[in-house]
């Protein structure tokens, strides 16, 4: 049988999301952000909604607490599970359009685990169910939004370039604020479970339309093997030169030792955090934004990257994909991973070895350095228009799908049933049986992109890994900023925002690997002002909620 002790089943995937097990991170997912308005009022609409009523979930107490600012609690073991939902919340079929990051599972004709959750849910769940490959979810999601034959919900994501969401919503969806927004939102207790920061990426032109998906509020991290990194003093530095005569020691290519992974892009993320870049945007005091890619100290970043490249610390092969097991065996000294909760992942690799977050230092000893935090949602699942009996049924429903960490329905959606889809270790931990291996993680994923719980640390069987995780994130979280513009909408952004920044880090990568000079970025960043970043400006401008605080590293 095949273990899979992670938590949160069926989140795995690329850069996208980095969601895998309970902890999720988000790095990345500022190309689109379905919150505000654009125009017609939208913005001071959005700014002025009532969000729901925050409502701790306290039936499983955390062994290591969390907070409203972003820390996560954290469990060394699964808890003895509690029901959260007194009755099934289906009394018929319904329908859903979603996307997994795993293996497709079989359909629910074929698939035992299905079957078992809908006897659960009193009803049937019926998804559409796209796979993650070519175009993916957003040809998918228009072909059935063009067919004026909508499933009852259809997950809209963070990222993936679905245009004019605001007007969409609008023509074609059910506006859930009168059922969700204050202390509506109490009859549905796991929805009350989320926090407030989760809630404002699904507000769009005044109105709540779904209940947001949570990930880790944190964004990147750097992190390597402890002792690697204990010959030269540590991983953490007192300024940029003093990392980099770490990293110099470390490297020794007659050994094939390296100091850092060749992803330049995310290397260079976080050296900007040193030099106090803005996550993002940065609010200006007359409340207009400025990019990253505008400010002095993203330009000192990509001169610092190019000084490391050139003093040769970086890995031969920018395409390897092995890097997590040469940082696992010290051939590489560190990489960038998606967030605090990912060092678990090296555990798979090397169970006897510790490994070490970096927290952002001042380039100079002077500048306030910053701390990335990430998007904190990957989208919302909002419900076609129907009368009130059918949208309370889907709000049950996505209550159950949204059940905390520990609770007997999170069991039985993201395991299934014991003795038959999983057994449990003899700590407690759940293990994916033979057929559960078969039927579960692609169903799970597409269950956890339509619906979740606010994410935990939980690495069984490494407890100081969990304390020291947990710990890092309150340390992360005293330079922590977040991207001014999450929970605002930009549907230039939407079009061409992914594209016009590939354009530009394509050429940044250039300078810092000395095919073009430092002078180069300048040009690249007029013809992404010219092709799109302007206008999102203007757009991110005229919906930026009221209370952001002005940036001021």
């Amino acid at each position: 049988m095949t273990s899979t002790t992670s938590g949160q089943a069926g989140f795995s995937r690329r850069g996208f999301l980095g969601l895998t097990g309970l902890a999720v991170a988000t790095a990345g997912l500022a190309a689109c952000n379905p919150g505000g308005g654009s125009g017609g009022g939208g913005a001071s609409a959005s700014s002025a909604v009532k969000l729901p009523t925050y409502r701790e979930f306290t039936g499983i107490t955390a062994d290591i607490p969390g907070n409203e600012k972003g820390l996560q609690a954290a469990f060394f073991k699964l808890p003895e599970a509690v029901q959260s939902v007194k009755t099934p919340p289906l009394t018929g079929k319904v329908t859903g359009l979603t996307e997994t990051f795993e293996t497709m599972s079989p359909g629910m004709k074929d698939n035992p685990f299905w079957q078992r959750l809908n006897a659960k849910l009193g009803g049937e769940l019926e998804l559409q169910i796209a796979e993650d490959i070519g175009d993916g979810y957003p040809a998918k999601f228009a072909t059935v939004l063009a067919s004026n034959n909508l499933p009852d919900m259809m997950w809209v994501p963070p990222n993936q370039g679905i245009p004019n969401i605001g007007p969409m919503l609008e023509a074609k969806f059910q506006d859930l604020t009168p059922y969700l927004s204050g202390d509506a939102v109490l009859e549905y207790p796991n929805l009350a479970a989320l926090k407030p920061d989760s809630w404002k990426t699904a507000v769009i032109n005044g109105k709540i339309w779904g209940a947001p998906i949570p990930s880790t509020p944190f964004g990147q991290v750097m992190a390597g093997r402890r002792d690697v990194w204990d010959a030269v003093g540590g991983l953490n530095a007192d300024s940029a030169d003093e990392f980099l005569e770490k990293a110099k020691e470390l490297t020794r290519p007659g050994e094939q030792k390296y100091a850092l992974e060749a992803n330049y892009t995310n290397i260079l993320h976080m050296v900007t955090e040193w030099f106090g870049a803005p996550n993002g945007w940065a609010v200006n005091k007359d409340r207009t934004l400025t990019h990253l890619f505008e400010t002095d100290q993203y330009a000192a970043g990509i001169e610092f990257t190019a000084k490391m490249f050139a003093a040769g610390v970086f890995y031969p092969d920018s395409k390897a994909s092995d890097i997590r097991t040469r940082v696992a065996n010290g051939s590489i000294a560190a990489q960038v991973l998606v967030g605090p909760h990912d060092i678990r992942s090296y555990r798979v690799l090397n169970q006897s070895a510790k490994f070490d977050i970096l927290l952002p230092f001042s380039a100079d000893g002077k500048i306030k350095p910053v701390y990335d935090m990430g998007y904190g949602t990957v989208g919302f699942t909002p419900f076609k228009k129907a009368e009130e009996g059918k949208i309370r049924e889907l709000l049950a429903l996505i209550n159950y799908l949204s059940a905390p960490f520990g609770t007997a329905e999170y069991l039985q959606k993201n395991y299934g049933e014991a003795g038959q889809d999983y057994t449990l270790t003899s700590d407690g931990n759940p293990v994916l049986t033979e057929s559960g291996t078969s039927n579960v993680p692609g169903l799970a994923s597409a269950l956890n992109i339509m619906a979740s719980p606010e994410n935990v640390i939980f690495n069984p069987g490494y407890d100081d890994d969990t304390r020291y995780v947990h710990g890092q994130e309150q340390k992360l979280l005293e330079n922590a900023w977040r991207n001014p513009t999450n929970g605002s909408y930009s549907d230039t952004s939407a079009k061409v925002g992914a594209k016009i920044s590939k354009q530009l880090r394509d050429k940044v990568i250039d300078i810092i690997t000395g095919r073009e000079q430092v002078g180069a970025l300048k040009d690249a960043v007029k013809r992404w002002q010219s092709e799109g970043g302007n206008k999102m400006r203007e757009e991110y401008q005229a919906a930026l909620p009221a209370g952001v605080p002005v940036f001021n590293s």
